[in-house]
C-alpha cells in the first residue's frame, strides 16, 4: 500500500472519529471509535482465518457456516491462533448491516446485539491462554451513555452510522507484512491526544521521542530477548521498539485502566501474538507486576514530577528498589523513584531510556544523594540528553532524556547533548524533525564533543559540579554578540534625522496646501 493510501485511510478514519466528537470530549469518543475499529480489526482476522481453515471444504465462505461442528472446530482453531472467537453472525459486517437494514420484517436496533457480541468475544476467551490479554477490553464502550444520544433510538442511530461508515473501509490485513491499521490506529490516537490537553500525556508519547528511546535502546542490535515499559500509556513505546529490532516479548504496566485497555487493544492491532505480551494494570511504584524479571531494553516517560507515598511509607525503606541509595526519592517529585525501579528490572546486558523534566539534573537534597550513587557507586549514566521544550502534550516545559545501562562500554565518562534549539514549530507546538532525530541518535552512538552540540565529560568532571548534570555546566552554547562599531551607528543615526526632517517638510507643504494645521 502506498503512502496516499495510508494517508488516505488515516484520514477516513478521523472524519468517521468526527462523527462522534460533536457529542463528547476527545478523550470520551477516542476510547469509542478506537474500541469499534479493534472490533472490526478482530472480526476481519476471525474471518480471513477462518476462510483459510475452509480452504478443503465444501462451504468455503466463513459467513455462510452453519454446521454446529464445523463452527466448533474453528472456534477451537481460532483460540489457538488468535486468541478469541467470532460466530458468523457476531462479525463486524454481520451488526454494520443489521444496523443499517430498513426492512419491516428485521429491526436495526443492534445496540443490545453489539453489547452481547463484545461480551462474547470476551468470554470466548474464558480459561484459555489468552484470557487475561481480553478480560473487560471493551469496559469503556458504554453504549447506554446519554453522551451519544438523549434516547436508545438516538444512540442506534449514531453507532449504526459509524458501524457503516467503518464497514465500507478496506483494512487490507491480506497484505502480507502490512502494518497500515497499526500505523493509521498511532495516528487517531496522536490526534486524540492533540485534542486532550493535561490528559494527553497520560497515554501518548510523541512518535518522535518514541524514535529516539527506541534507536537507542537498540543500539548495536538486531534482536533482544525482551523490552519492558513500567508506564507504557497506550503501548506505543513498546510497540515503536519493535520498528527497530525483532522483539521476543513485550512487557509493560499502566495504572489508568481506560488507558491500559488501550494498550492491549493496541499490541493485538499491530498483530502482536497474544502470548508475546504482559502488560498489567497497576500502580508501578506500589504494586510492581514484574519485579522478578529482568529486561534487555527500557523505555519509559513517566509522569513528570508526580507525587508518591515515598517517605510515609515505611515498606519503602527496605525496598530493594530504592533502599540502597541512601535516601528515597521526594514525595512531590517521583521522577528518580521511577528511574531506580527501572534500574532494578534492567538486566545485566540492559540498556534503559527514558523521558525525564530537567530538574532531574540539578535538584539537591535526596535527588542529588540519589544521582551521586547512580554516577560513583553504580557507574551506569551513559548519556544526558536535552529536548526542546513545548514538544509533548499537555506541558510546554522542556524535557531530558537519561540513558542508563548496565553494560556500559564508556565506564570513564558521560556524554552530553544539548538539541533544545533543534526543533521545527508544528502550529502552538515545536517538532523534530527526521533529521534532527537521526543527528541526536548518531551523535549517541558516535559520543564525540561538538562545539554548541555535545560534550563528553569525565566522571572527574562531574564529581567537581558536584554531580550536577545541568546540561550548561558541559555543553557551552553561548553567542558572542557581533561587535558594535559605534562610529557606523552615529552615522546612521545622523542620516535619519535628515531623512525625518525632510518627510518633515514634505508633510507641512501638504498641511499647508489644505489649509489644516500640521501634526507636529
Amino acid at each position: 500500500m502506498s503512502e496516499d493510501q495510508k494517508k488516505l485511510l488515516q484520514t477516513q478514519l478521523w472524519n468517521i472519529a468526527n462523527e462522534l466528537r460533536g457529542k463528547m470530549d476527545a478523550d470520551e469518543f477516542r476510547d469509542y471509535i478506537l474500541g469499534f475499529i479493534f472490533f472490526k480489526y478482530l472480526s476481519e482476522k476471525q474471518y480471513l482465518y477462518a476462510n483459510q481453515l475452509l480452504e478443503t471444504e465444501e462451504i468455503k465462505d466463513y459467513l455462510q457456516v452453519t454446521d454446529e461442528d464445523d463452527l466448533e472446530a474453528i472456534r477451537e482453531e481460532s483460540l489457538i491462533k488468535l486468541g478469541y472467537f467470532l460466530k458468523p453472525d457476531e462479525l463486524f459486517t454481520s451488526i454494520a448491516k443489521k444496523g443499517n437494514g430498513n426492512t419491516e420484517t428485521e429491526s436495526n436496533f443492534i445496540l443490545e446485539d453489539l453489547e452481547s457480541i463484545l461480551n462474547s468475544i470476551e468470554q470466548s476467551t474464558m480459561g484459555t491462554d489468552s484470557e487475561d490479554e481480553f478480560n473487560k477490553l471493551f469496559e469503556d464502550l458504554d453504549l447506554s451513555s446519554t453522551k451519544l444520544g438523549r434516547t436508545p433510538d438516538a444512540r442506534n442511530k449514531l453507532i449504526a452510522k459509524v458501524l457503516s461508515h467503518l464497514d465500507k473501509i478496506d483494512f487490507a490485513l491480506k497484505e502480507i507484512d502490512s502494518d497500515v491499521l497499526g500505523d493509521a490506529y498511532e495516528y487517531l490516537i496522536g490526534q486524540f491526544a492533540s485534542g486532550a490537553g493535561k490528559k494527553a500525556g497520560e497515554f501518548y508519547t510523541p512518535q518522535q521521542v518514541s524514535r529516539i528511546l527506541a534507536k537507542i535502546v537498540t543500539t548495536g542490535k538486531k534482536r533482544i530477548k525482551n523490552i519492558y515499559d513500567p508506564t507504557c500509556g497506550s503501548g506505543s513505546l513498546l510497540l515503536r521498539v519493535a520498528r527497530e529490532v525483532e522483539v521476543g516479548q513485550f512487557y509493560g504496566q499502566e495504572l489508568n485502566r481506560t488507558t491500559y485497555n488501550l494498550a492491549r487493544m493496541n499490541m493485538i492491532l499491530h498483530d502482536v501474538h497474544f502470548s508475546k505480551f504482559d502488560l498489567k494494570q497497576e500502580d508501578t511504584l506500589v504494586e510492581p507486576q514484574h519485579i522478578e524479571e529482568r529486561f534487555e531494553a527500557i523505555v519509559a516517560n513517566p509522569p513528570f514530577s508526580a507525587k508518591w507515598k515515598g517517605t510515609d511509607n515505611p515498606l519503602n525503606e527496605s525496598d530493594e528498589r530504592f533502599s540502597q541509595y541512601g535516601r528515597l526519592a521526594p514525595k512531590s517529585t517521583a521522577d528518580f523513584a521511577f528511574v531506580q525501579h527501572m534500574i532494578h528490572q534492567l538486566a545485566e546486558n540492559g540498556t534503559m531510556a527514558c523521558v525525564l523534566p530537567h530538574g532531574v539534573l540539578f535538584r539537591g537534597s535526596a535527588e542529588a544523594t540519589i544521582r551521586e550513587y547512580i554516577i560513583t557507586k553504580q557507574n551506569y549514566l551513559d548519556a544526558v540528553i536535552g529536548l526542546p521544550a513545548n514538544i509533548f502534550f499537555g506541558t510546554s516545559i522542556p524535557t531530558c532524556i537519561m540513558v542508563l545501562s548496565k553494560c556500559r562500554v564508556h565506564g570513564e565518562d558521560i556524554l552530553f547533548i544539548d538539541a533544545s534549539k533543534d526543533f521545527e514549530k508544528d502550529g502552538n507546538k515545536n517538532k523534530l524533525t527526521e533529521e534532527q532525530i537521526g543527528k541526536i541518535v548518531d551523535m549517541y552512538r558516535d559520543r564525540k564533543t561538538i562545539d554548541k552540540y555535545s560534550y563528553v565529560a569525565t566522571i572527574e568532571e562531574v564529581k567537581d559540579n558536584d554531580y550536577n548534570l545541568n546540561i550548561p555546566r558541559y555543553v557551552d552554547t553561548f553567542e558572542e554578540e557581533i561587535p558594535i562599531d559605534l562610529e557606523v551607528v552615529s552615522k546612521e543615526l545622523k542620516d535619519l534625522e535628515s531623512e525625518i526632517a525632510k518627510t518633515d517638510k514634505t508633510i507641512t507643504d501638504f498641511c499647508q496646501q489644505l489649509n489644516i494645521s500640521t501634526p507636529f
